[in-house]
């Protein structure tokens, strides 16, 4: 029987892309083991608000305390991968939207950005792991052996967005999410610390016109070809 050497898939993109969806199903099928990164940086967000400490990248001070006091894990529940901080499950409250409103704005402060990497960069060391983020394989895992940048017209994936929250019961609006999205978008790609950019060996993924098994069909096959290219 061939002996497949583990890897790490690092999977980057765009707002809304389904990268997270693309990276669970692909980490599931493969048996590798699943971090979404974004919900760290939810995760923060989410503490810094409850506990008023300003998002404020000239007010370091307050935010290098804050990290001192913040552990964000993930545990499966019921067959879900959730987010926990502090040991409470904050899987919802992190997708809410006055978190996504300031997320971008928490994860271009570079003190937040660097406690964050390195506690990635911990998580892939035995590596079998599928991790999604904006800046996996360009800083966190630059010698990641598959790299995944996911992108989408912009119309679509406000649609997703959109469909997602109403769906959960909440109240947007399409304007609303554009606008979030657009406001991401600008400070993720702008940002001085490892903004948001495609690694030069990274394969694009436009999943515009596909469906989720479409684009697990894709992975996995990018997937395989790499595995049997380092068998043992």
């Amino acid at each position: 029987m061939e002996d497949f050497k583990k890897i790490i898939v690092a999977v980057d993109g765009f707002s809304s892309c389904g990268k997270s969806t693309l990276a669970k199903s692909l980490a599931k099928r493969v048996g590798y083991g699943y971090v979404d990164t974004g919900a760290m940086y939810r995760s923060v967000t989410l503490y810094l608000l409850r506990n008023g400490v300003a998002i404020d990248g000239n007010q370091i001070e307050p935010i290098v305390k804050a990290l001192d006091k913040i552990q964000i894990s993930f545990k499966n529940v019921n067959g879900k991968n959730c987010t926990f901080l502090n040991g409470e499950n904050v899987e919802e409250e992190i997708r809410e939207m006055y978190v996504s409103e300031r997320v971008s704005d928490v994860a271009a402060i570079s003190e937040i950005r660097r406690a964050m990497v390195q506690q990635q960069q911990r998580m892939g060391l035995d590596k079998g792991i599928v991790m999604d983020g904006r800046d996996i394989g360009t800083v966190v895992f630059p010698n990641a052996e598959l790299k995944i940048f996911m992108t989408a017209d912009p119309d679509v994936r406000a649609e997703r967005r959109y469909q997602e929250i109403l769906a959960k019961g909440k109240l947007t609006t399409m304007e609303e999410v554009i606008n979030n999205l657009s406001e991401r978008d600008r400070i993720d790609s702008t940002r001085k610390d490892s903004p948001l950019r495609q690694a030069e060996d990274a394969v694009v993924l436009d999943n515009s016109e596909m469906t989720e098994q479409e684009q697990l069909d894709f992975a996995l096959e990018l997937f395989n070809r790499k595995t049997a290219q380092l068998v043992s």
